[in-house]
């Protein structure tokens, strides 16, 4: 499928640098970028989900016990 699209000079002048890097064309590395994007969006989705069932919820753990998981687990930016 064909289609036109509009970009920034930088990010296609740099798109342009990265496929002649990777030795693609040009319509090959758009390709690929929007399909890791799609992936990363799909797998949002499914952790937006899970917040939705599980975030509003109340913990129905022990305390304690909530603590020292929490503790336990490596803190990450979502």
């Amino acid at each position: 499928m064909k289609t036109g699209i509009s970009l920034p000079d930088n990010i296609f002048n740099a798109a342009e640098h990265h496929a002649k890097r990777m030795g693609v064309p040009r319509s090959r590395l758009y390709a690929i970028a929007i399909s890791e994007y799609l992936k990363n969006q799909q797998r949002y989705g499914i952790r937006e989900a899970l917040d939705r069932v599980y975030g509003s919820q109340p913990s129905k753990a022990d305390p304690i016990l909530n603590a020292m998981q929490n503790a336990s687990i490596q803190q990450e930016d979502w």
